[in-house]
């Protein structure tokens, strides 16, 4: 019974001290770096200048133009067609075309992950040291955060999953009704008799490539709106809701002495609590043979 008093009472120690860590205001009152898990803007300002500068401009850098120059759409085209020209629309060619774009703003999406498990990290150390209570045990300091830097590092690994899964769905099936409001050209399946480098002509191919550029814009104008949403999901949300859940169901199999050693508790005031709790105990038990007696009279 006493042993079972001494470990609640060191569990609810460390349940104070989390509501310490998940209640501390320090990393708010800097002005240049607001709390993300309590700014007035939720995932704070650091993660949203992620969300309105850096990952816009790394997704225009792609510059998909590029990559959808006359060289590569008629490579791509023809290489899809084969030997054989298509009789309607070149399906196959628009769709390795579009992958071709697509797929390179898996880049930006793991970038922006990671920036903001970046921010996250740097936020709860911050916290961690600026927490009081915490400065008390050196060895749970270390040990809640180690905790939370793994819970960090889950949320960063499920959100990337999600993330990259919102790019390889937009890659992998296409909006059939983009291309159905499309007018149709009874004479782009091209000239069999001549070479499979040589049966497009140029206005043709720059019609496919402009077609497949505002698709592309379209896609990556969804992606940029709905990856945030993904990332402010999976690693803001669970850090602000669920940092050392993990870390506390693992307490609560841990030994007493274990307990102990993480509060860096000094062996002559454990042995003290342990007595007193004991004595208390007694106490407690006289006390109801006392009432029993008198209730008897």
């Amino acid at each position: 019974m006493c042993n079972i008093m001494s470990k609640c009472h060191i569990l609810f120690r460390f349940r104070h001290l989390q509501l310490c860590l998940c209640a501390c205001d320090s990393v708010s009152n800097h002005d240049d770096q607001p709390n993300v898990l309590l700014s007035r803007r939720p995932g704070g300002e650091k993660i949203y200048h992620v969300f309105d500068n850096q990952f816009p401009v790394a997704i225009k850098r792609l510059q998909f133009d590029k990559q959808l120059s006359m060289e590569n759409v008629r490579k791509l085209i023809t290489e899809a067609d084969g030997y054989q020209p298509h009789l309607i629309a070149p399906e196959q060619g628009y769709r390795r075309l579009i992958e071709s774009c697509l797929v390179s703003i898996r880049g930006p999406a793991e970038a922006a992950v990671d920036t903001v498990h970046g921010i996250l990290k740097e936020l709860v150390h911050k916290a961690i040291n600026e927490t009081h209570e915490l400065k008390q045990f050196p060895t749970l300091r270390v040990e809640v955060g180690n905790a939370a830097f793994e819970s960090l590092e889950r949320m960063r690994d499920e959100s990337k999953k999600n993330t990259l899964k919102l790019v390889d769905m937009e890659t992998s099936y296409l909006t059939v009704d983009f291309f159905r409001k499309l007018p149709q050209d009874v004479e782009k399946g091209g000239n069999p008799s001549h070479s499979i480098f040589d049966r497009y002509n140029d206005s043709y191919l720059r019609r496919i490539g402009t077609t497949v550029l505002a698709y592309v814009n379209m896609v990556s104008s969804t992606l940029r709106n709905s990856i945030p949403k993904s990332i402010v999901y999976c690693q803001v949300r669970e850090a602000k809701r669920s940092l050392l859940d993990h870390f506390f169901t693992e307490l609560g199999a841990r030994e007493i002495r274990q307990l102990s050693k993480l509060l860096d508790e000094d062996p002559a005031v454990m042995e003290r609590r342990t007595n007193l709790a004991k004595r208390l105990e007694l106490y407690r038990s006289a006390q109801a043979e006392i009432d029993a007696v008198a209730w008897s009279k």
